[in-house]
């Protein structure tokens, strides 16, 4: 195997510890929200309210698919409609404080799983890991994720 295909398989590797990680904490929440819905949740937490068109872009689906999604979690307390103050004629969305416990609560669990693995590691493991993480996602065009004193907790 050359290089590419060696880390290519162990980031495989890892993203499936990682999604099992991720549907452990979503499974205190499951009978509320599915994974996407969750990932709808996360994108309004994270980037405040937004237009259709645009939580829709964020999401890579239609906005169709955009709205099934806001209007289940409409129904269900955790995301609201409300008229754009900049602009009358539009309507924006955005998550409420009960969808922002849910994101928070969610995400505290992950984070608490992870940190758990995360202290299994020497310390020389943590910086090389930190290091490589920052670089994968750099070159995958990820924005880097809020520090720890992000009210959601996330790192």
């Amino acid at each position: 195997m050359d290089d590419v295909d060696a880390v290519t398989h162990a980031v495989l590797t890892a993203s499936r510890l990682l999604v099992a990680v991720t549907a452990r904490s979503l499974a205190a929440v499951e009978d509320r929200v599915t994974l996407p819905q969750f990932r709808l949740l996360v994108v309004l937490a994270t980037h405040g309210d937004a237009k259709l068109v645009e939580l829709a872009d964020r999401l890579g689906v239609n906005p169709s698919t955009a709205m099934r999604m806001v209007d289940r979690l409409i129904a269900a307390g955790l995301a609201e409609r409300r008229v754009n103050p900049g602009n009358r004629r539009e309507t924006v969305l955005r998550v409420t404080p009960e969808g922002d416990r849910l994101v928070s609560d969610v995400t505290a669990a992950r984070r608490r799983e992870i940190a758990a693995i995360v202290e299994r590691l020497a310390p020389r493991q943590r910086t090389a890991l930190v290091e490589a993480l920052t670089a994968f996602t750099q070159a995958g065009g990820e924005v880097a994720a809020p520090a720890a004193a992000h009210p959601l907790g996330w790192t």
